[in-house]
């Protein structure tokens, strides 16, 4: 045997690991469901609660079904996206494939995820901004500061991208 002959097995090994990450795919839609059963849990949860709460305890649910439909679609961006880009282009799609699909690179990906958690922790501040008087001080200003990085790290994350576009 040859060393090319070497190399392209070597090659072909390397380039079908990539079907080593179905598993993970596979996994998140699992947490998908998880989560889609988490969301009608809290909806059913607080369509009775709607009729003796106040507007600010409403507010308080409603965004807790927001922030876990966020997770869905975040979840669903990285399932589809990480696929095409590391495995497989999903051809089955035709005309019900999204428009973005096949043109979200990892740099887009990273960008998404980063945003994503910034709105995570946005919705957590507001959630305890409204029961404000369940918080003690040093614990909003932890989380105060955490979500100021994240905001930062957003920032640069796309600074770089913008810079690394340019060259």
């Amino acid at each position: 045997m040859n060393n090319n002959n070497i190399e392209r097995r070597v090659e072909s090994l390397l380039f079908a690991s990539r079907w080593l990450l179905v598993p993970f795919f596979v996994g998140l839609i699992v947490a998908l469901l998880m989560l889609l059963v988490r969301f009608y849990i809290d909806l059913v949860t607080l369509i009775p609660l709607s009729m003796h709460v106040g507007s600010e305890e409403l507010l308080v649910g409603i965004l807790s079904l927001v922030d876990t439909l966020l997770l869905g679609n975040l979840l669903v961006i990285i399932i589809l996206a990480g696929y095409e880009g590391s495995v497989s282009r999903i051809d089955e799609a035709g005309e019900q494939r999204l428009e973005w699909m096949g043109q979200v690179g990892f740099a887009d990906l990273k960008l998404k995820v980063i945003g994503s958690i910034v709105a995570f922790s946005a919705i957590e501040l507001l959630r305890i901004f409204l029961t404000l008087d369940e918080h003690p001080v040093p614990n909003l200003a932890w989380r105060l500061g955490i979500h100021a990085t994240f905001v930062v790290s957003g920032v640069l994350f796309a600074w770089m991208d913008r810079l690394a576009s340019h060259d």
